[in-house]
């Protein structure tokens, strides 16, 4: 009923479906399975003929999606995992709409109509608004659009998304109902779902096949035998203990887990349920047990296991620079880069300074800054000033107070003894004047 061969959508540089190919065959439900990302929303809209492939061949009942696209739509019922919907329309009209869409005869409307809404169970919101529905009526409407032209395919992304614990499983029991009459494709993220819908899992990641084929098909082949049963028991020889474990009927193998305290682990694997037997033997053998479970092997650990893989073999290994052994070389002093000088800088040649350290900036935006002709020579220490003077901030210099205006050679002071400091006269001279 579908064939897809060589398969390949690319979206500039990305690959999102890289040279998929497989087959359905009618009456089939097949489940997409792959995490975010994984092309199974591109490859359901190459098959609904709604984005052109890049590359590859699709044939639905026998037509070919881009050459015979409308003998295509007409044969498929197509669900969107967002789905577009009139809000204005009422659900009764909506279906009457695409039904005129469909070119559905006139008779044929209202029977086909009635029977959409009871198998999604909205006969009694048929005169409801679109856009008052909620999340999960609104896709039980969607579904009730695909199933109008009565199709011989169901492509279904996301049928069950936003639904109720209930609604699900409604639609689960309608999902395999159709399965008699429609070949149905569907994807969904839920592991449990599609193990309780579909009796073939296609399992994708980046756009490539990884497994196709039923769950039992993919448990055998690449889960890594049949069941496991973990044993912790008291022993007192692991090895031995293996050996008898090893000796019972269906068990493949046995491995030795770590001791825990007085107890040893061990995994059997086997065909069918060994618990019975584990548990005889350790009964004859006066083991005190402390665990006996059993293990079946699932579609979410395959899956993990698969996806994960893929990753981890795909991924590109992380490089760190290799960093020199300390004491193979001797660590040398870092440079200087802050631009601010400290004043406390020490000259490393003998001749004599070219000129005297600048004052360290101040810190404190309320400490008065030193005289730059006190702390220049003398004894006197740095940031005190001298005797019988004052201590004179530099005109411009910088100021860290951001409250307080820059000092101007205006706006200096007059001294001690009445000379004004800008003429270098005496003050009463210039008011006798």
């Amino acid at each position: 009923m579908i064939e897809v061969e060589n398969l390949t959508r690319r979206f500039g540089p990305h690959v999102a479906v890289d040279d998929l190919s497989f087959r359905l065959e009618a009456g089939e439900v097949v489940g997409f399975l792959g995490p975010n990302g994984a092309g199974k929303s591109t490859t359901m809209r190459m098959l609904a003929g709604f984005l052109p492939a890049t590359r590859g061949r699709i044939t639905i009942g026998g037509f070919d999606v881009l050459r015979q696209s409308l003998e295509v739509r007409r044969r498929i019922g197509y669900l969107p995992e967002n789905v577009p919907l009139y809000a204005e329309h009422r659900v009764e009209e909506m279906l009457r709409f695409q039904a005129r869409l469909h070119r559905i005869p006139r008779g044929e409307r209202t029977a086909r109509i009635g029977r959409a809404l009871e198998r999604v169970g909205l006969t009694d919101r048929r005169r409801s608004l679109v856009g008052s529905l909620s999340r999960g009526l609104r896709q039980r409407a969607g579904l009730a659009v695909s199933l109008l032209p009565e199709p011989d395919v169901l492509i279904l992304d996301e049928p069950t998304s936003g639904l109720d614990p209930i609604q699900r499983i409604e639609v689960r029991k309608l999902v395999l109902d159709l399965a008699s009459e429609h070949t149905v494709l569907l994807s969904s993220h839920i592991l449990a779902e599609v193990e309780a819908i579909c009796p073939r899992v296609l399992i994708i990641d980046r756009g490539r096949c990884l497994a196709d084929g039923s769950r039992e098909e993919l448990v055998e082949e690449l889960g890594g035998g049949g069941a496991l049963v973990r044993v912790e028991a008291a022993v007192l020889d692991a090895a031995e203990a293996a050996r008898l474990l090893r000796s019972l009927p269906g068990v493949e193998t046995v491995e030795v887990g770590e001791r825990v305290g007085i107890h040893t682990e061990f995994r059997v694997r086997g065909e069918g349920d060994l618990r019975e037997d584990v548990g005889a033997l350790a009964m004859a053998k006066q083991w005190a047990l402390r665990e006996l479970s059993w293990e079946r092997p699932s579609l979410e650990r395959l899956f993990a296991s698969l996806v994960l893989g893929e990753t981890s073999a795909s991924s590109e290994p992380r490089t760190v620079a290799p960093t020199a052994d300390p004491a193979a070389a001797p660590t040398a002093a870092p440079e200087p880069t802050s631009p601010i000088s400290t004043g406390l800088e020490l000259s490393v040649s003998g001749g004599a300074p070219t000129s005297a350290p600048s004052a360290a900036p101040m810190l404190n935006p309320f400490e008065r800054r030193p005289d730059a002709s006190s702390s220049a020579g003398g004894p006197a220490t740095a940031g005190a000033p001298s005797a019988g003077s004052r201590a004179v901030r530099p005109p411009g210099g910088p100021t860290l107070n951001p409250f307080e205006r820059p000092r101007t050679q205006s706006d200096a002071p007059a001294s001690d003894d009445g000379t004004d400091e800008r003429t270098g006269e005496r003050a009463d001279e210039e008011k006798g004047a």
